[in-house]
């Protein structure tokens, strides 16, 4: 249970800050496009600086890693935990894999987004 408030809390401040994000872009840039665009790359930047440094120094506890790359950065973004295993796929010298998910998971959430959208407007 202390695991589950653990990711809910780094979630919950994870989901507020992409909000927030989003909105500082949007009312500089007048782009949501590429508030998700900041907001997606740095999540990624993040969660790999946390891995690689908490690979090098083995010392942050399990909560703290689940705080931060399952609740607030896998909240902030869900393309950071996306790409997180895609380096470490590459990394373990599962290429082929690695590549597929990459194409099946870009070109595959494009297409159900595409037929959810179709659905919704159907409905």
């Amino acid at each position: 249970m202390k695991y589950i408030l653990i990711v809910a809390l780094g979630g919950a401040l994870g989901a507020v800050s992409r909000y927030g994000v989003s909105q500082l872009v949007v009312s500089q840039l007048s782009s949501y496009l590429i508030g998700t665009y900041i907001v997606n790359v740095g999540g990624s930047f993040l969660v790999g600086l946390f891995e690689g440094v908490a690979s090098k120094y083995p010392v942050f506890p399990t909560e703290m890693r689940l705080f931060l790359t399952v609740g607030f950065l896998g909240s902030y973004t869900t393309f950071s935990a996306f790409s997180l295993a895609t380096v470490q796929l590459f990394q373990k010298g599962e290429v082929h894999i690695a590549v597929l998910n990459i194409f099946a998971s870009i070109l595959v959430g494009v297409l159900v987004a595409f037929i959810g959208m179709v659905v919704g407007r159907a409905i």
